[in-house]
């Protein structure tokens, strides 16, 4: 039982870096803004107008917040709040421009879209420029991509392993029970006979199992995030649950469907075979 535990929380750590992986991505998307600089001295009519016609544009993600208004003045003191240097004293003026916040949804976050969409609002009457950290974001794309393929790939893999290494496990406890299975075929007991009570003590501790594997992960998350409490930024309680949930179903199957070969495998063996 305690190799199909160490198994089940291998499959378990895969699943979670995955959760956290995709989490961290959505995240990162949902923080990715366009910068609209407008024109001087554009009225407070002419500005509600332009953000009206800028948030309904198809690209950009429905819902309050989509648009933000940021002046020049609030820009310059976040400016100098962020760096703490006075530009305005050593220039005598504020050179910032009043600007839009733009939220584009993540399906638009290729390097080709956010260009064609950089050109659509700069022919918005109003615009005087779109700005994006566009080296940034397609070097971020790169990586994210890279990141989801690898821990997709180490979750396959894990997968695979789990399931070889409970398949051996349940293999070498039933070796010592080759003979009483001749025995009990002997007497005339039919297969389902023989098989069934392993199974259900193999279901039974592919349960017992998971169980113990999620209280583990549970204790091993609360660890880390106290370590690290930036974590609970990312964490998807839903996910989480999921993946937890996920290894009873996941410990069951893999237990009695390696019991089910081996058990068969010993039933159709000759005498001399068993030893």
């Amino acid at each position: 039982m305690t190799s199909i535990t160490l198994a089940l929380v291998l499959m378990g750590i895969f699943g979670l870096l995955l959760s956290y992986g995709k989490e961290l991505e959505r995240t990162i998307h949902d923080n990715i803004r366009l910068q609209v600089y407008l024109k001087s001295h554009l009225t407070d009519s002419a500005r509600l107008l332009l953000k009206q016609k800028i948030a309904n544009l198809p690209f950009v993600t429905p819902g309050e917040g989509s648009v933000v208004f940021v002046s020049r003045d609030e820009a310059a003191r976040q400016f100098i709040k962020d760096t703490g240097e006075d530009f305005t004293r050593l220039l005598g003026e504020n050179p910032l421009r009043d600007a839009f916040l733009v939220k584009v949804s993540s399906q638009y976050h290729e390097p080709a879209a956010l260009s064609k969409i950089k050109g659509s609002i700069e022919q918005q009457e109003g615009v005087v420029q779109v700005y994006y950290l566009e080296n940034v974001i397609d070097s971020l794309n790169k990586n994210l991509t890279s990141i989801s393929l690898v821990l997709v790939g180490l979750g396959a893999l894990s997968f695979v392993l789990v399931a070889l290494l409970i398949n051996n496990t349940i293999r070498l406890a039933l070796f010592s029970q080759r003979f009483l299975i001749r025995s009990m075929q002997l007497v005339g007991a039919t297969n389902w006979f023989i098989q069934k009570p392993f199974l259900l003590r193999s279901a039974l501790y592919g349960l017992v199992s998971a169980l113990v594997a999620a209280g583990i992960l549970l204790m091993s998350l609360k660890y880390v995030h106290g370590l690290i409490p930036e974590l609970q930024l990312i964490r998807n309680d839903e996910r989480v649950w999921l993946i937890l949930g996920s290894l009873a179903p996941l410990g069951i199957f893999v237990a009695v469907f390696s019991t089910w070969r081996a058990v068969n495998r010993y039933l159709k063996l000759s005498l001399d075979e068993l030893y």
